[in-house]
């Protein structure tokens, strides 16, 4: 006895018992079951974000009209901003910040090594050299070093012997107080980025007969550094603002440089807008000199990297021409 519920429905004598009960048939053009209406989707109204996107725009046009209206010589920002003094100072910004983050990035790995070392002397002094460079500010350090020679009149180094005064300038204060502070910083990411490495690439390289040396600067390194670079790219934008504490040791920085010249003009909001400007475009280019930068030493992942804004720009190109020419090959319009 079979099932009735397993057997498919007749479509004669469903169309038959239709009919009979004064429905007309569908039209199915003898080519069988008539096709579904297309599904009309209706999007979903999303009134908070119009309502804040108002709200957003509103304020940012109570800002723009507040800085339109406010008592500021935008001509005097314009003149400054490519003024020599201006240029000299950011120049120098940028060196400091060169030199201190090298030096803090070459110090800080070797911190990172000394403090991962088994030996424990290497540890206590890696340890303790962290402790006290995050533990007191950039400011101070770099008042200490500035004024060193109240405690060491002169550099005595046996072979050489030099005023403290002499060598201890703005320059080389700035440099020392940065630098050294930077490296507590960089000795803790690059840590994080030596124990991100599996332990199982160590013991492989050991193995294989490569020295604890040879083995952090061909296996361990190079991996970690797909976790150090992010970090340390912010460190150094972050160091770009922080030179600026060096005016107050007198290092001729872009700070101080607009500060010399609005004591001069008396026009003190005009120049930290030209500081600000310049701070904002220094940022911004080492910014995306960071974005590749991390893509590089990305490549080794596991996961696919997003394209970058112009590989965007370029597949939105590449879309809206192959629109284009099947528009023009149905007949329509192309713009």
């Amino acid at each position: 006895m079979s099932d009735t519920r397993d057997q498919e429905p007749d479509p004669g004598r469903a169309a038959t018992s239709g009919a009979g009960a004064g429905s007309a048939p569908p039209e199915t053009g003898g080519v069988g079951k008539v096709p579904p209406e297309a599904i009309k989707a209706i999007p979903v109204r999303h009134y908070g974000r119009w309502i804040s996107a108002a709200i957003v725009l509103f304020l940012l046009a109570l800002v723009v009209q507040a800085f339109r209206t406010a008592d500021i010589a935008w001509e005097v920002v314009g003149d400054y901003l490519d003024a020599e003094t201006i240029i000299d100072g950011a120049l120098n910004t940028l060196w400091i910040t060169l030199l201190a983050m090298l030096l803090g990035v070459v110090l800080g790995v070797v911190l990172a090594v000394m403090r991962l070392s088994a030996n424990p002397v290497l540890s206590s002094v890696s340890y303790a050299y962290i402790w006290f460079f995050r533990g007191t500010p950039v400011l101070v350090q770099l008042f200490l070093w500035f004024n060193l020679a109240l405690v060491f009149p002169t550099l005595d180094l046996g072979f050489w012997e030099e005023d403290m005064n002499e060598v201890m300038t703005p320059f080389v204060a700035a440099l020392l107080g940065l630098g050294l502070n930077e490296a507590a910083y960089m000795a803790e990411i690059s840590r994080a980025g030596i124990l991100s490495v599996d332990r199982g690439q160590t013991e492989a390289a050991h193995a294989l007969g490569m020295s604890g040396p040879r083995t952090m600067r061909r296996i361990v390194l190079p991996q970690a550094m797909r976790v150090i670079v992010p970090p340390t790219g912010n460190e150094f934008i972050n160091m770009l603002k922080t030179s600026s504490l060096a005016y107050a040791i007198q290092y001729q920085e872009l700070f101080l440089a607009g500060r010399n010249i609005s004591s001069r003009t008396l026009a003190v909001m005009e120049m930290l807008i030209v500081v600000s400007v310049w701070y904002l475009l220094l940022t911004t280019v080492f910014s995306i000199g960071q974005y590749y930068l991390e893509r590089y030493f990305a490549r080794g992942s596991d996961h696919r990297l997003p394209p970058t804004p112009l590989q965007r720009i370029r597949a939105q190109l590449t879309s809206f021409r192959v629109r284009s020419k099947v528009r023009g090959g149905s007949g329509e319009v192309t713009v």
